[in-house]
């Protein structure tokens, strides 16, 4: 009798594990047909997903609807989800305890290991909530949120001596920060405005690696926000930084793409801009610009706003003018068939120098700024940029044949 009653609740406790894994599959991870977790996702044409072998039994038994929608179905092909298919794959090799994390309980257990001394734990912690933190649910954004990840990470990173001896973890907890970031939050980034924490910022971003400075740009980045406007005034007044993001801008490496969207961040306050041109913001750009015509093209949007938001101040012409090659940089931009941004941006910033300087007009002039206007006037781009490019062409005439008078 013992025995049965020892096995009958063993039989019992196996049931209600079953039943729990069983309860915590996400829901787009089930079959609407059978409720089960999807073994061959396959997608119709009305945009529904099943799992192949229950649709298969639907159309055989002679209905040609959408279980879902019950559309009639004029196309009965059916097309294989292999993203969803990686995804469940994905979140099967998470194993039991974080694969099926649907309670707070297992994120409280990750919080928990990033907050014991051992390093190891940290680290495997960390590799868990980096996979978990890809993968968006909504239930999920609400307990990162309720159990204070971001700022628990911000402080492991910024607040401690810990992260400076040990560059593994810093990493990875800095990659796990800007993951986090879309699913929570940005106020807990004025954490940084701690003079300490600011102080640990700038000293990574100076002596970190490659992988630590790009993610501390996209930090950067993401100060852009009425939420974090005096993080990112208290960055901008760092000299020292503001040089270190113009010496990865010119570099032309990988970190230069997310170093040059940094700097625009940076330059939306306009308290950060003078400082921005004495860092040679705009030396750093040109360099940026002139590396873009063969790789990064999609990034010279970001170039050319810096230049346009920096020149309202005279020492961010006056940069741009006597540059070696900063107008004769902006003239080949003039006629991009491909980047009608960038022709709009180049023609608009080349009318404000050329204005304000006879030394602008001829070596716009002597780079070929008129043949490009003329091909971009004969071009299809939109009219907005044609209207810029007349005002240039008629501001460069007009000075061509005054100054000649004036000598």
């Amino acid at each position: 009798m013992l025995l049965s009653l020892v096995c009958g609740n063993n039989i019992q406790l196996l049931s209600m594990k079953e039943a729990q894994i069983e309860i915590t599959i996400p829901h787009l991870f089930r079959c609407p047909i059978s409720l089960d977790l999807f073994e061959d996702p396959v997608t119709l044409s009305t945009g529904q997903t099943y799992d192949r072998s229950s649709i298969e039994k639907w159309f055989s038994a002679g209905n040609l609807t959408c279980p879902v929608t019950m559309q009639k179905l004029r196309d009965a092909s059916i097309v294989p989800n292999h993203t969803l298919r990686h995804l469940i794959d994905q979140w099967l090799q998470l194993g039991p305890q974080f694969g099926n994390c649907a309670t707070i309980d297992h994120l409280a257990a990750l919080k928990h290991s990033l907050e014991s001394p051992e390093l190891e734990n940290k680290l495997q912690a960390l590799e868990k909530i980096r996979v978990l933190s890809d993968e968006y649910c909504s239930f999920r954004k609400s307990f990162f949120h309720q159990l204070s990840f971001l700022p628990l990470l911000l402080e492991l990173v910024f607040g401690t001596e810990f992260t400076k001896c040990h560059t593994k973890f810093t990493e990875l907890a800095l990659c796990c920060i800007i993951k986090l970031l879309p699913l929570v939050s940005l106020e807990a980034l004025n954490m940084i405005k701690d003079e300490s924490k600011l102080a640990t910022f700038l000293l990574l971003f100076e002596k970190g690696t490659s992988s630590v400075k790009t993610n501390l740009c996209h930090l950067i980045d993401s100060t852009a926000s009425p939420q974090t406007e005096e993080v990112c005034h208290m960055l901008g007044h760092s000299q020292n930084l503001l040089r270190e993001i113009v010496v990865l801008v010119r570099q032309g490496s990988e970190v230069s793409k997310v170093a040059i969207k940094a700097m625009l961040s940076l330059c939306s306050l306009q308290s950060n801009r003078d400082n921005l041109v004495r860092a040679g913001a705009i030396d750093g750009v040109i360099i940026f610009i002139s590396g873009c015509e063969t790789r990064q093209k999609n990034l010279a949007p970001f170039a050319m706003a810096i230049i346009k938001n920096l020149l309202v101040l005279e020492s961010a012409k006056e940069a741009l003018v006597n540059h070696p090659y900063g107008v004769a940089t902006l003239v080949k931009l003039v006629f991009k068939v491909c980047n009608q941004e960038c022709s709009e941006s180049a023609v608009g910033i080349l009318a404000i120098v050329c204005r304000d300087f006879g030394r602008a007009r001829e070596e716009a002039i002597g780079a070929g700024v008129l043949t490009q206007l003329l091909f971009l006037l004969q071009s299809q781009c939109d009219p907005k940029t044609k209207t810029k490019a007349r005002m240039l062409l008629k501001l460069l005439r007009s000075k061509w044949i005054e100054e000649p008078k004036q000598v």
